[in-house]
Order: C-alpha cells, then structure tokens, then sequence
C-alpha cells in the first residue's frame, strides 16, 4: 500500500497547489528525515525567580561546572546549587552591593556573554556589569568606563558592545585585545580599543560574535573582520543593504552560521556570502501576520547546541501580556519548518549543574515514579545543553516534560476530478495513542469538513473512515503524554467512485 507522507510544513502557499506535498496543520512536532518527531513540554528545574525574567545565560567555570545568571527589570541572579535543600533550586540576588539597578526598557532585555573567567551583563539603562566567575560574590561595574550598551558579544579576542546609549546610537565600541578588566580597557587608541560610527544603515541593532562577526542595523548589514598589522584594528565591509534586522534579540550565532529575522523575513548568513532567504513562501507572511510587533523583546532567537535546529520564540497578537506563545523551529539541514505552541517568558539554550537525589526530590517531587522525564540520562548535566525557557510562572524549565499534543496533516490530494471514497488509514509512526481523521470537500472554493475522529484497529492498526469526497487529506492527533518518536505518513484504503 502506497505511504502518503506528512506534508510539509508551508503556510504561506496553497496546500493544494504544492500537489499535496504541503499543508498548514502541523503543530508541536520537529522535522525529521522521515517525517516528524514529538516536542517535550516544559518541565520545572527551579524554584521561583522573584520576578519575570528578562534574560538569562549559564557560564563554565575553569573546573568545567556551570554557573547560570539571570535577569528581571531591576535584579541580577545567579542561580543556587550548592546545597541539596530546597533553597538549592532557586536564585540568589547577586545585583551589585544586592540594589536595584534603573529598569529595563519595556522593549529590552539583559544580555550576557562569558570571556575567559568573566561573566558580562548588559542592558541600556545601567553601567556594563563584571562578575568574576572565581571570585565574585556579586556583579560589579566594569572597569575602564564602558558606554552603557543594550548588546554585547565576543568578536576574535575583544569584547563588543552595540545598542549604545543615545546620541551614540549608530556606533559599535570594543575593548582592547584580550582585556576586558584594566583603567585603559575601553580607552581608544590603547591596546587596539575602539570604536566605529556609521554614517548610513540606521541604529546598530545588534553584533552577532565569532572569530570575525557581523553588524546588524536597521537597514544595512556589515561584517568586521579583526586585521592585526594594519593601520585599523577592524576591516569592516558591508555586506547586504536596505537589509537589517527586525528583531534584535532574534539574532542566532549557531556554528559558523548566523541566523536573523529581516525587514522581510528569515534569513541565515554563511561565512563568505550573502544573506539567503530561508523563509520566504514558507512561513515569511505567516510569521509577520501572526507576531506582535509591539513587543518583539518576547521575538527570541536560540539555536539547539546538539542539533542542526534554530527556535524562534515570540509573542503572538492574541498572545497573554509579557509571555510569548508561539515558538517557530526550523531545520537548516533539512530545510523544514514547524510551529509549536508553549508559552513563557524567556528562552535559551542552558546547561544546568548536575542534581543530587535530594535536589531531584525538590524539583521533581518526593515519589520518583512521578518523574515525567524519559530517564534519568534526561536530567540535564552540565556537560550538554539543552533547550530551556523560564516558564509563566518565574521557574526555569527544560523541554524535558510529557511529549506535547501533536498534529500531523497530509497535503491535500484529489483524483483527477473523480471522487474518492476512504473506508480506511493507518497510520505510519510508532506512537500507540493518536486519533485519526479524513477532511473533505468537494470542490476547493468549498469549505473544509472533517470527519469524528478514529482511533486505529488493535490488530490492523487501520482507523475505519467511511467518507465520499473529491478533494481530501488525513489528519493524525497524537495524545499528549504518548511516548513515540517517528511519525512519516499515512497508506489509505480508497477507491475511486467516478465524477459524479
């Protein structure tokens, strides 16, 4: 019997039109080579932060341990694992001298990055803050009198910071080689620090780090390559105009690639080329009817550190307040896209301290048989990242939780004008608790029905459905909780009926 695959995951294009190789019902799965795989929903690892987070970031240690900050309006955490009490799950106030920094802007959040043994946090309103990851107990001022900056990333051996405070809006300013802690860090023209102003492209919105990077404005992109032995520190060279990016925390450093949401859609950079489309008539006019663009500090961007996989997080228009509730993953190694429907209040990518028994009792409660990870090899490490999201309530949460709720579609098919009478659909996937239904009509200026849902025969592992149609696609609901891993498509019992 002929497989009819799951489509592809295209809403920007006619499912129809794509001869049943697309659809725009998929929902809470991520792409595979064969089909789909489940989403895990979130599942608590911490006590509360006292407040919303906005931002949050885990660093190693020389002794390879990991320590994670992260950051509300006013506050600077580190988050507690020293003891095996309950307290050892929540976050400790290690803001400078334990006070309120000014606030973020409604638009911002914190921003971090590690270099060498030091932690760097960020944002507009407030002095660069230091944290010595040997020896601090809480962040301080960074030495050397940085600009106050809403971004900050690592370029080659400097430290780089954009967003700078207003009338400096259009500048990017580095630290000196390798110093990031002396008077003269930040000094221009001492040890190789800088700066650049720029005269067209607009505000700089972010800098995306690594051995070279690329300067991110409002309409022009720029790559700055360190260049020791010339009369400048950086050679820098536009790369792409009247292309900027939309959504500064949408910038993804993922390998030697970098990943971006534009003026008109997603795109990824390549070493050595140009900005390529990655999500035009594919989910491009979907993404920008869908998103709030009132609140893009909740258009997130994090890249999977075990797959080839980049999730954009961001706040729909019918969205709650301060959380978003759509997350978009594509696949650059297979070039497919999928939606996922969780809310939160950050996300990033994280690799947790190692917990005790006793802390996995206070994460996860008391009865070990109500652990909803896989096994206990799912417990994060601090020797692998994982995706992670500090949920609706303040707790930081991995992906590790029940597999969510997923929808699975087939394009739509017909026969050449004839109609189509299905008596049967098995499912092909390894999940063993899913429902199965048929849509239909009959014409395509007609409305869509489906028909009650199916569940498959024990021994057959067919669903019986009994419709006459034209045109006509399967639908696939796997229960939330079930534990599956592939799901490639459908081989439908039919025949055709004639053109009546």
């Amino acid at each position: 019997m002929t497989v009819v695959p799951f489509a592809t995951w295209r809403p920007d294009v006619s499912d129809y039109q794509g001869a049943g190789q697309f659809t725009n019902n998929v929902a809470n799965v991520i792409p595979r080579g064969d089909g789909y795989g489940p989403f895990k929903s979130l599942s608590a690892y911490s006590d509360v932060l006292p407040a919303s987070c906005r931002g949050y970031f885990y660093a190693r240690k020389n002794d390879g341990t990991v320590a994670v900050f992260a950051g509300t309006s006013t506050k600077l955490y580190r988050f507690n694992s020293t003891s095996t009490s309950t307290s050892a799950l929540g976050f400790i106030d290690v803001s400078q001298g334990s006070s309120a920094y000014s606030a973020l802007s409604a638009d911002a959040n914190w921003q971090f990055t590690q270099f060498n043994k030091y932690v760097f946090a960020t944002q507009q309103n407030a002095p660069l803050q230091i944290y010595s990851l040997t020896s601090s107990t809480d962040f301080q001022d960074a030495a050397g009198s940085p600009p106050q900056a809403a971004y900050i990333t690592v370029v080659n051996r400097f430290l780089v910071l954009s967003g700078i405070l207003s009338p400096n809006v259009y500048r990017i300013q580095w630290s000196g080689l390798n110093d990031v802690t002396s008077s003269s860090a930040w000094t221009s023209g001492v040890n190789s620090s800088d700066s650049q102003d720029f005269a067209d492209g607009g505000i700089v919105r972010g800098v995306a780090g690594g051995e070279s990077g690329y300067i991110f404005q409002d309409s022009s992109i720029r790559r700055m390559t360190f260049s020791p032995g010339s009369p400048y520190v950086f050679g820098i060279e536009r790369i792409a105009q009247d292309d900027g990016i939309y959504a500064p925390y949408s910038l993804i450093g993922s390998g030697d690639r970098v990943f971006y949401i534009s003026n008109d859609g997603f795109k990824m950079l390549v070493p050595g080329s140009y900005p390529q489309p990655i999500g035009k008539e594919k989910v491009d006019r979907y993404f920008f009817a869908d998103v709030d663009s009132n609140n893009l500090q909740l258009c997130i961007g994090i890249h999977d550190p075990t797959q080839t996989r980049c999730y954009w997080a961001y706040k729909s228009v019918n969205g709650s307040p301060g959380f978003f509730d759509k997350i978009l993953c594509y696949d650059w190694a297979l070039d497919k896209w999928t939606p996922i429907t969780v809310s939160g209040e950050y996300m990033a990518s994280l690799a947790a301290p190692g917990l005790t028994l006793e802390q996995i009792d206070a994460a996860y409660g008391s009865n070990i048989d109500t652990i909803v990870l896989d096994s206990f090899d799912s417990i994060p490490t601090a020797s692998r990242p994982a995706l992670s999201a500090f949920d609706t309530t303040h707790k930081l949460s991995f992906f590790a939780g029940p597999n969510l709720e997923a929808t699975l579609e087939t394009g739509e098919r017909g026969a050449d004008g004839n109609r189509l009478y299905v008596s049967g659909i098995r499912p092909v996937t390894d999940a063993d608790d899913l429902t199965v239904y048929l849509s239909r009509r009959p014409t395509q200026t007609s409305t869509t029905s489906y028909t009650t849902g199916s569940t498959p025969h024990a021994d057959t592992g067919v669903a019986p459905i009994h419709a006459d149609t034209r045109y006509a696609r399967a639908k696939v609901v796997v229960t939330s909780g079930t534990t599956w891993t592939f799901a490639a498509g459908v081989e439908p019992e039919f025949k055709t009926t004639g053109r009546r």
